[in-house]
């Protein structure tokens, strides 16, 4: 067991990604025999985190990461962000695909966004439904390590690979078109614009992800069949490329953002100079230590 250990301390990203597979895909078997409706455990890549956390850094390093999990003051133009956006971009998307030449949905389709409400809180509330319990792994324990010593734009196509080879179970057994290798690409730069402004805030990113899976992928989605879904799933790609693009151009390749600096942990041997000293009296909480960056706000 000590030398398995030592081997994840030594390669702690790869350990975590390798976990998030293996948690994560095991339930292809209850899929294959009927007894899961999903090829995919959602909640694996949080549950690689803890594992990688409890074996590398105890009980501080979880303890970060579920601050992170509750960090809610945040400013209110990030909470806006993280429940409209992904409505905006999937009604474009359906906009363009009936434009061009899509079945338009029915009033009935339409008249369902009440239900909208219901979808959405159980899909941020019970871990295992849809994406949001995704993002403690993704957002919480990767991206802050990423982008040590990368930039946010390259950190974030690191993990947009990673995370669309996590999908593929979900491709193969035709839950999701494989438009959704580029969508993830684009959307993982956008995620990110919206992690690092929101000051590392793994909630704010919960609250998007469900929001994209209640609106895209239980509304906008749905009301397309055929040739028209697979153009829905491709015009939702081009989309959230177009709004990575813009996120690139304003807010900048290096910490997506214009106003923080893009979230990072500090190395292991960093941290363990940290825990061997003693922190001066006064100093600012981890949520306050945020460093502006000199470009302007955002």
């Amino acid at each position: 067991m000590s030398g398995i250990s030592a081997l994840i301390k030594r390669h702690r990203l790869t350990a975590f990604f390798v976990l998030a597979y293996a948690l994560s895909w095991w339930a292809w078997i209850l899929y294959a025999t009927g007894l899961s409706p999903n090829p995919i455990a959602s909640f694996g890549p949080f549950l690689a985190a803890i594992v990688v956390l409890a074996l590398t850094e105890g009980r501080a390093g979880i303890g970060r990461l579920f601050r992170r999990m509750v960090r809610w003051r945040v400013s209110p133009v990030w909470y806006a962000v993280a429940l409209l956006l992904p409505g905006v971009l999937a009604g474009i998307a359906a906009a363009l695909n009936i434009l061009l030449g899509a079945q338009p949905p029915s009033s009935e389709q339409l008249g369902g966004w009440p239900g909208l409400i219901p979808t959405f809180a159980l899909l941020l509330l019970v871990p295992g439904i849809g994406g949001a319990w995704e993002e403690p792994g993704w957002r919480g324990y990767a991206v802050p390590r990423l982008q040590r010593g990368r930039s946010a734009l390259v950190a974030s196509l690191i993990l947009g690979v990673l995370i669309a080879g996590w999908h593929l179970p979900l491709m193969v057994a035709g839950q999701v078109h494989y438009s959704d290798i580029v969508l993830i690409l684009f959307a993982m730069i956008v995620v990110n614009w919206v992690f690092n402004n929101a000051q590392g805030s793994v909630l704010i990113v919960m609250l998007l992800h469900a929001a994209n899976n209640t609106v895209s992928g239980s509304f906008f989605s749905p009301m397309f069949s055929g040739a028209d879904s697979l153009r829905q799933s491709w015009l939702l790609a081009l989309v959230w490329g177009v709004m990575a693009v813009l996120v690139i151009a304003i807010a900048g390749p290096k910490n997506l953002s214009r106003k923080y600096h893009r979230q990072e942990e500090p190395s292991p041997d960093r941290m363990l100079e940290a825990e061997r000293s003693i922190e001066p009296l006064g100093s600012a909480p981890e949520e306050q230590r945020e460093t502006p960056t000199a470009q302007g706000k955002e």
